[in-house]
């Protein structure tokens, strides 16, 4: 990516950037950089599915393949980042708070039950109710110790 230039051979870029690539307009006026983006993938695409390069010494049939190859992956696209949107709305520091909050919740649903437990064996209604919460809080501490290494896992990927 800008080979040549003094930011030359880049292998990234800023997500706010995609945000640009509207407003950079072709001397027709018409054209952005934007369609000349998806022209290039859907070229590239093609050219790699089809096992050819789309040159210049490719036959007109070649290329018109190559294209059609390249169009199907582009349109694809749309499929493969349903979740995006969904994801953008996702604020990290709000997705750790309630991680937080459900873990200190059932700390203090833990506590309910140490502070329950029946004194005698007779008190058979509070016996069923304890060995129901000591079920209910295994599987929900075993959750949310999954649940907060998926949050690392994503954090440290975010972060990457």
């Amino acid at each position: 990516m800008n080979v040549g230039t003094n930011r030359g051979d880049a292998h990234a870029f800023k997500l706010d950037t995609l945000l640009k690539l509207v407003d950079v307009k072709g001397a027709d006026g018409k054209t952005t950089l934007l369609h000349f983006v998806v022209q290039e993938i859907i070229r590239s695409e093609g050219a790699r599915l089809y096992g050819g390069s789309a040159t210049e010494t490719s036959a007109m049939n070649d290329d018109a393949k190559c294209r059609k190859l390249g169009l199907q992956v582009v349109s694809g696209l749309s499929s493969e980042l349903s979740s995006v949107k969904k994801a953008a709305a996702m604020d990290a520091e709000v997705l750790s708070n309630d991680v937080s909050k459900l873990s200190k919740g059932i700390a203090d649903i833990g506590e309910v039950i140490r502070l329950n437990k029946p004194i005698s064996m007779e008190e058979s209604s509070t016996n069923k109710f304890s060995d129901s919460m000591n079920s209910f809080m295994k599987k929900a501490e075993e959750e949310i110790i999954r649940i907060q290494a998926q949050e690392s896992v994503a954090l440290s990927l975010v972060k990457e």
